[in-house]
């Protein structure tokens, strides 16, 4: 280049091989050269073109193509290797031409139309580990695509890969059936596992949406409470509300056995509620229940179904999970319907991420513990509003946020101390204000309560990276995604920081880059960082532009105080203002 500097980019790397190459041209040269010929010129090249890809390399038997988005990569490969099957079905097994793609999400060197460096050798060495007819993909993609493509993929573990310096891990899509879903949480354990779809209101009041998705919520939470189940997270299951569902799909895109579905309608002072439990395998419904009570009964109906529920899987799985049931301390969360709907409001608003829909959600925590002064969860995420005011500078006194975050965490434990996110709240206190074995003592404490809580889970995994066990947090951040397979942003947001703290810049960019609606100051700061770290200045320097943006006034000191960038080591806080003064962020 004209100015002497390296031009990056990230780009996911797609690397196809034909396998047993030499082996064809040996049996049959002019046959195999003229297949290969026909196969790229009808099949390969235009689902590339078709999937938004170019082809930057070809070899006698392979090709090397870049894409902008690892969805149309990793589903060109897909339509690919579907099709050459499909193609080899009248061919004999010998005479059969087959590919092994791997693919890659990473940093690429350019130099005129062709790629170099890390991002295509990692590709290039998955295909080479990748079942014949299959496709390779390596964590990094796997993390950034999350379910955006309808596939299954097994884990294959961490990888060793000829001359790349780091373990890569590596995960084969699964091609056997027409429909497929992510890594099934059902792989973690043997426990019985669970997802709960969400209750369809049927009352002409759209109003009545809230009441549905609270009871939803608390069948939930009753539930998480179990360590003997696996209980996939709300954020998860609601992602199918609204639409026409088929019990074994959504059994299998969740990856779990049991599904549980219902409806609430809502008549004056008298609700209606059918709930039924559904064997996700065969389809067989386990138990219905319907229950016509008032509107104060409704606690109890939630009770009676979390109960019904423990007690068919208790027959499958054995008593334990009943007796646990039967010995389980008083109910956690409010028995306040309308502190229930503030409170479920409040959420939909703090998980928009913006200053004003922060200040909104707290306005509605306020209004759910003055009407349930024993609703712990609502002072928790009141604690959580002021926090997030701190931690992302939307606050004109971070200390005064602070006191506030600490005065609420400790009032959603006095008044309901079974409540995990009081536990939670606190932790995110202690983990900003620097005390840091009390942080990890109180998100411990959380998931003792609770531990299927995957927020819990999520934000545990970033407070032990930014403690000095980077490795451990990002096992503990994928646990939770696990758990929570169709994951919010915020938690891309955090596994991004992880994946810095862990070295693993390539990684914690492609995360970051993929964020669609979250854009804020903290992603920035880690994107700049990372591109630092491998040296592409002229990309940390634009996402420092877009820091400015945002905060026009932001500086190192300002950006990495104890609340913002809460390190306990000072050679990991180090590390990170260093990468901000090389992307170029004022001191």
């Amino acid at each position: 280049m004209p100015d002497g500097r390296v031009q990056r980019r990230l780009a996911a790397i797609l690397a196809a091989d034909v396998a047993g190459y030499t082996r064809l041209i040996g049996r049959d040269e002019v046959g195999t050269l003229d297949a290969l010929k026909e196969i790229r010129a009808e099949l390969v090249d235009p689902k590339i073109a078709e999937h938004k890809g170019r082809i930057f390399k070809t070899t006698g038997d392979g090709v090397l193509a870049e894409f902008s988005s690892v969805v149309n990569a990793v589903a060109c490969a897909v339509d690919i290797q579907r099709a050459m099957s499909d193609r080899n079905a009248s061919v004999s097994e010998h005479g059969a031409i087959q590919f092994r793609i791997g693919i890659n999400l990473g940093d690429v060197i350019v130099e005129d139309d062709d790629l170099f460096g890390d991002g295509v050798n990692v590709a290039a060495r998955l295909e080479g580990i990748a079942p014949v007819g299959g496709v390779m993909v390596s964590g990094t993609v796997r993390d950034h695509l999350g379910n955006r493509l309808d596939l299954q993929f097994d884990d294959n573990g961490e990888q060793i890969l000829k001359n790349i310096v780091r373990p890569v891990r590596a995960y084969a899509v699964r091609l056997d059936g027409l429909g497929a879903t992510p890594t099934s949480p059902t792989s973690l354990s043997d426990k019985p596992s669970i997802a709960l779809l969400p209750f369809v209101n049927m009352s002409d009041d759209r109003q009545q949406d809230y009441l549905a998705d609270g009871i939803t919520e608390n069948v939930i939470t009753g539930l998480s409470r179990f360590r003997d189940l696996f209980v996939i997270a709300s954020n998860s299951t609601f992602a199918y509300k609204g639409k026409a569902t088929k019990i074994q799909d959504a059994s299998r895109e969740l990856g779990v056995r049991y599904i549980l579905e219902g409806s609430v309608q809502r008549s004056k002072e008298r609700v209606r509620i059918t709930a039924q439990l559904i064997d996700g395998k065969t389809g067989r419904h386990l138990w219905v229940e319907r229950y016509d009570r008032s509107i104060d009964d409704i606690f109890a109906v939630q009770d009676d179904v979390t109960e019904r529920i423990i007690g068919s899987l208790a027959t499958a799985y054995g008593g334990r999970l009943l007796k646990v049931w039967h010995e389980r301390q008083e109910a956690a969360g409010t028995r306040n319907f309308e502190a229930l709907d503030y409170f479920v409001r409040g959420m939909e608003f703090l998980n928009r991420f913006t200053k004003e829909d922060n200040s909104r959600a707290r306005e509605l925590f306020e209004k759910a513990g003055e009407l349930d002064p024993k609703f712990g969860k609502a002072f928790a995420k009141l604690a959580w509003t002021y926090m997030i005011d701190a931690n992302d500078g939307w606050s004109d006194n971070a200390d005064v946020s602070l006191a506030n975050g600490l005065k609420y965490a400790n009032l959603a434990i006095e008044r309901d101390d079974a409540e995990a996110w009081g536990h939670y709240a606190l932790a995110g206190h202690c983990l900003f204000c620097g005390q840091y074995e009390r942080a990890i003592v109180e998100y411990q404490r959380a998931l003792e309560l609770n531990p299927n809580d995957a927020d819990v889970l999520m934000d545990f995994g970033s407070c032990l990276s930014y403690c000095g066990r980077a490795q451990k947090g990002l096992e503990t951040a994928q646990k939770a995604m696990r758990l929570n397979p169709h994951y919010p942003e915020w938690y891309i947001l955090q596994i991004g920081q992880i994946y810095y703290d862990t070295r693993r810049y390539n990684e914690a960019i492609a995360a970051l880059e993929g964020l669609r609606t979250l854009d804020t100051v903290y992603r920035h700061l880690y994107l700049a960082a990372s591109y630092a770290a491998l040296g592409s200045e002229d990309e940390a320097q634009k996402a420092i532009e877009h820091v400015l943006r945002l905060e026009p006034r932001a500086t190192i000191t300002m950006r990495t105080t104890s609340d913002m960038a809460p390190y306990k080591n000072s050679s990991d806080l180090e590390h990170f203002r260093e990468n901000l003064r090389k992307a170029g962020l004022r001191e």
